[in-house]
């Protein structure tokens, strides 16, 4: 089982991981469809935090058509099977769900890696547990 850890404290508000998660999932630049936010803590400067998906199962539980699915510990949306009830983002507990533009559809982080990867502070990191 995975588990995620921030350093927050390392996180200068670059943004790369909501581009390049944008990027990865949906080929666009476009920090609205990441699955992650990055939010400065003003008016203490340089301070940032992250809200990223850990995992929880809330949204799982509460969606009726199973477009929520649990493997090997990480949640994936199958878009194919969302109605678009959006009970999912309304039970999140981390507001970590999120609709972008005319979507029906939520995002929803996956955890593949690609805002690690990218970091250069190494900010996000997932271990095992």
């Amino acid at each position: 089982m995975l588990k995620l850890k921030l350093s927050e404290p390392n996180c200068t508000g670059c943004r790369s991981c909501e581009i390049v998660c944008a990027l990865h999932h949906y080929n666009e630049n476009n920090p609205h469809k990441a699955a992650l936010r990055v939010h400065g803590k003003f008016p203490s400067p340089g301070a940032y935090s992250l809200r990223f998906c850990t995992q929880c199962g809330k949204c799982a539980e509460v969606c009726k058509p199973g477009a929520i699915v649990e493997k090997k510990g990480i949640y994936k949306l199958y878009p194919d099977k969302c109605n678009g009830c959006l009970a999912c983002i309304q039970v999140c507990p981390e507001d970590v769900l999120f609709l972008s533009g005319n979507s029906r559809i939520p995002i929803k982080c996956d955890w593949c890696g690609e805002c690690m990867r990218i970091c250069p502070r190494a900010v996000i990191n997932l271990k095992s547990a």
